[in-house]
């Protein structure tokens, strides 16, 4: 179903996170085609939500939130996202060993 589609929003945060994993990862391990797999592996994958964000687990969470949080495992990350209406609002682009769960409880 061509209308059933959700918007898609990327926050700044969800922007920096990805930045600082990639110039990690291209300047400081020098891989750059790792880097580049990564962004496509991400992109993929959210993209691929993108149809029915919502089908997913939420992530327990001990807070109480309007929208809960949903995630998604790309490699040794995790992309974190919520979903307002018809808009899928990618917030975070986590590394999976970081302490990340400290925040979102």
């Amino acid at each position: 179903m061509a209308d059933a589609k959700y918007a898609l929003e990327f926050l700044p945060q969800f922007e920096e996170d990805m930045r600082e994993a990639v110039d990690y990862i291209r300047l400081t391990l020098r891989n750059p085609m790792a880097a580049a797999k990564l962004v496509d592996d991400a992109f993929d994958a959210i993209y691929g939500r993108l149809d029915a964000p919502t089908a997913f687990e939420p992530y327990p969470s001990k807070l109480d939130r309007a929208h809960p949080y949903y995630r998604i495992p790309v490699g040794n990350f995790i992309v974190l996202y919520v979903v307002i209406g018809r808009t899928m609002e990618v917030r975070r682009f986590i590394y999976s060993r970081r302490n990340w769960q400290a925040w979102t409880m």
